[in-house]
């Protein structure tokens, strides 16, 4: 088909004008759909990040988004909230494993690394966090990968579970609690119940063949009903001794301010004369100035109850048991060394084990439930003290207790 003819001037035909203006028509259409197109997915973008941003600054848990190389680009208020900051910015361009406590950063570190090389397309760790103030807390962590117009990005929400954890620790002391006196009644309390049963049988025999030899029966039953009665103490120590630890387990803990040099001359009163029918020589030094600690004197009252009663048990008649009290390191150290028959160095690591198998009887026969040096240590611990003792064998033990 031939062009539309040009008039002679050279200027295109009405028919070519006409041609070219539709071509205009239709490019100015297909630019506008497109524009329209363009707009449209816009608008749902920008709807999408409104919608977006609504939860993740409306959400009850903490939202980070980070980096490739775990800087942190965006936080909701939750989780500058909860690592202890007042404004997002503040945590802007912060690695996140700053915040990690150092006994958990290898294990979040190694979780992150497989993360973003694709090993797993998420995690959920419970790991300790350190807010801003250098107190830590629970946290359950879960990290994704997720693709943005900037490339790969990561997205963690942060779940405090705090209080969950201390629940879960309450109810494992009550646990363990527990578990003691099933011990105790599966095992510690069957030699005493056993020696009562026994010297019961012996009466009963005894007092059947009571009319041929009645002098020499009530001698006997005389000495019978002494040992049921050691028997019954026994058991009954070892029963207290439990159900004190259980309390311990799950009683709170309330704090005053004490003044260390009253308390513990009050607590040696009681043991001077137990001393003395000893003879064993109880001494006290306490320092110049007054000092005053934080604790509850119920229970350290008890800690002190058994590191006395443990020296005076092992130390002979003419030794000496030295309570010292000094300030060490801008806390107190309360200190209690005897001159007794010390603890072999095989048994030194299990002292203060529960229910020990490093309890020997006293040098005057005393028993021992195997639990005393325990509780003893659970009440520094709750304290937040340490304990820790020093011994040579024949030469005597030192028991070392600081209070922070």
């Amino acid at each position: 088909m031939s062009s539309p003819a040009k008039p002679g001037n050279g200027h295109p035909s009405p028919e070519g004008k006409i041609d070219a203006l539709r071509k205009q028509t239709k490019q100015l259409k297909d630019n506008q759909a497109t524009t329209a197109g363009h707009q449209a997915k816009e608008d749902t973008y920008e709807r999408s990040q409104v919608r977006f941003r609504a939860v993740f600054d409306r959400s009850p848990l903490g939202h980070k988004i980070i980096d490739a190389d775990l800087t942190i680009r965006q936080a909701n208020p939750v989780a500058v909230a909860m690592l202890g900051f007042t404004h997002p910015d503040e945590l802007t361009g912060r690695r996140i494993l700053e915040f990690a406590h150092p006994d958990h950063r290898a294990d979040w570190q190694t979780l992150q690394d497989n993360l973003w090389k694709h090993r797993m397309p998420y995690f959920t760790l419970e790991t300790c966090l350190i807010r801003q103030s250098g107190t830590s807390f629970w946290c359950r962590v879960t990290s994704m990968l997720f693709e943005d117009e900037d490339g790969e990005l990561g997205y963690t929400a942060l779940e405090d579970i705090d209080e969950r954890r201390r629940l879960e620790a309450s109810h494992k002391r009550l646990y363990e609690a527990q578990e003691t006196i099933l011990h105790l009644v599966a095992h510690d309390l069957q030699n005493p119940i056993a020696n009562i049963q026994l010297l019961v049988d012996l009466l009963e025999r005894d007092a059947a063949g009571q009319g041929t030899a009645a002098a020499g029966s009530s001698a006997e039953t005389s000495r019978f009903l002494v040992l049921i009665k050691q028997a019954c103490d026994e058991a009954n120590v070892l029963l207290k001794d439990v159900l004190y630890l259980g309390a311990l387990e799950i009683t709170p803990l309330q704090k005053y301010r004490i003044d260390l040099a009253a308390f513990l001359d009050a607590q040696l009163a009681p043991h001077r004369v137990a001393a003395q029918e000893k003879g064993i020589a109880l001494t006290l030094e306490l320092p110049p100035q007054e000092m005053y600690a934080e604790f509850n004197p119920d229970k350290f009252s008890r800690v002190v109850h058994n590191l006395l009663t443990n020296a005076l048990k092992f130390t002979p008649a003419g030794g000496q048991v030295s309570v010292c009290l000094r300030e060490y390191g801008g806390h107190a150290r309360l200190s209690v060394q005897d001159t007794g028959m010390g603890i072999p160095a095989e048994l030194q690591a299990h002292v203060f084990d529960k229910f020990t198998t490093a309890r020997r009887a006293g040098l005057y026969g005393e028993s021992t439930t195997g639990l005393g040096l325990f509780i003893t240590q659970q009440i520094v611990l709750l304290h937040g003290g340490t304990i820790w003792l020093e011994s040579r064998e024949h030469e005597g033990t030192t028991v070392f207790v600081d209070l922070l």
